[in-house]
């Protein structure tokens, strides 16, 4: 089964590589300054990414937000990504199981594939930047033509 959750990967593995990630981020000299400017109470926030890890790859469901959202106003390139993911890998190879670690690394380059996509920086044209307007898209698929309504057949009156 893809994407099968490894026996060894649960709650408390998540909170463990959530909070030794960010204790580097923290101290980074690319991430630190961004996420150490906007994020109040570092505990409280780690709670909310172990809570999304755990929607991620436990699919616990508990986690409910936007990260896409949060992340657009930050001041971040394509390099925060890089350096974020790098630390990730680093981190979920320390901390985890190899099958773990694994999981955690694939989740993660596609959901940082996915924000930088987002946020326009991989050079992917997004939505109606793309100049295809949804409308000409829906027009695009084969219209089947009604379904033809069975008469009655004529009656004779005499």
């Amino acid at each position: 089964m893809p994407n099968a959750i490894p026996a060894g990967l649960d709650e408390a593995c998540l909170a463990r590589q959530v909070d030794r990630f960010y204790e580097k981020v923290r101290v980074d000299p690319l991430l630190g300054p961004v996420f150490n400017a906007m994020v109040d109470d570092w505990d409280v926030h780690k709670v909310l990414l172990t809570s999304f890890w755990s929607t991620v790859a436990l699919r616990s469901g508990h986690y409910r937000g936007n990260p896409l959202a949060k992340h657009q106003p930050l001041p971040i390139g394509a390099a925060h990504f890089q350096r974020w993911l790098a630390l990730w890998r680093e981190t979920a190879r320390a901390e985890l199981e190899p099958e773990s670690a694994a999981l955690l690394i694939g989740y993660a380059e596609r959901i940082g594939y996915g924000m930088r996509v987002g946020m326009g920086l991989t050079g992917h044209l997004r939505g109606r930047e793309s100049g295809i307007p949804i409308r000409a898209l829906q027009s695009a698929q084969p219209v089947k033509p009604p379904a033809a309504v069975p008469r009655r057949p004529a009656t004779t009156s005499r």
